[in-house]
């Protein structure tokens, strides 16, 4: 292999996590016999039919899904909880590569689906074609319990802004989608989730002290509000480090607050520390609250769920 053939193969495999194919390989100027020779020696470490992983690359999720994409062909996809764990809207451990291709295909170790992905429904993460992010909900909406679809909604919305007028537009393409109702209820509010440990805790402290419970997770204006007496106006955001630390985090929140004060409702904030470690302070601020707005209302006003 000439030298220049060598910078070729290397600058390829440099931009696609390490991973190649039998077309690429011949196109940058390998021989048959040269493919053969680099696969016995271990400079190239077959993943899958055609698609190789260059030796020296160590293995990533990203060679792994790519390696997937490329043996189902042209307009194959990333897609279902692989492009949900790419994206990082569902934790743990990498599922096996799922993938959705217009051509009929079997690869060994990856789930295929065909179909057909419409052009608003695509988009590249980290270099690797995949189902964008609202599409990729409703393809997780059949496998996820109602928790925990709504935890990867939030993600959503933290990390790349997803709106729930977003995740109908493509409903609205399939509306038969197994779990389309659950997804349904996720993004009109019409579901009673708690999104996180801190979410559940702060509702366990309540029922401990016979206070009223809120709504959770319900549409308000422009944003989901983590807790909400409708009745009362009073709203209650629940702040943890992992999704308040980003500039675009803090500007939400002020956004959130300001929405908040003009629709009439009182408005607070807790934190871990408020909830988990010293609840006292918070506790006698509910009640305090809850009783003024509940006896009087806020503003003397009454608003519905």
């Amino acid at each position: 292999m000439s030298p220049r053939t060598t910078v070729v193969v290397s600058q390829l495999a440099s931009s696609q996590h390490g991973v190649v194919t039998r077309t690429q390989l011949l196109a940058a100027g390998l021989s048959t016999y040269e493919i053969r020779y680099r696969v016995r020696s271990g400079a190239l470490l077959r993943e899958h039919r055609g698609v190789y992983r260059v030796g020296h690359r160590a293995p990533s999720v990203e060679a792994r899904y790519l390696a997937a994409l490329l043996a189902c062909g042209d307009g194959a996809r990333l897609s279902g909880r692989a492009a949900a764990h790419l994206l990082g809207l569902m934790k743990g451990a990498p599922p096996r590569p799922e993938v959705t291709t217009p051509l009929k295909k079997r690869v060994e170790g990856v789930t295929v689906g065909r179909g057909h992905i419409d052009r608003p429904d695509r988009a590249v993460q980290h270099g690797i074609p995949i189902t964008a992010v609202p599409r990729t909900l409703t393809d997780l909406a059949a496998h996820l319990s109602l928790d925990d679809l709504a935890r990867a909604c939030h993600e959503a919305g933290v990390r790349y802004r997803t709106t729930p007028a977003q995740i109908a537009a493509v409903l609205a393409r399939r509306p038969r989608r197994p779990g389309a109702p659950k997804l349904q209820q996720i993004i009109r509010g019409d579901a009673r989730v708690t999104l996180s440990v801190l979410e559940r805790r702060f509702i366990e402290v309540l029922r401990a002290q016979a206070m009223p419970l809120p709504l959770t997770n319900r549409p308000a204006g422009s944003y989901h509000v983590d807790c909400r007496w409708p009745d009362r106006q009073f709203a209650v955001e629940l702040d943890s480090y992992r999704f308040h630390h980003s500039r675009h985090a803090w500007e939400q929140d002020r956004s959130r607050e300001r929405e908040a004060r003009a629709r009439g409702d009182e408005f607070r904030r807790y934190t871990w520390a408020d909830v988990f470690e010293q609840p006292g302070p918070m506790l006698a601020d509910l009640r305090r609250l809850l009783d003024e707005t509940g006896t009087h209302g806020r503003l003397g006003a009454q608003v519905a769920p």
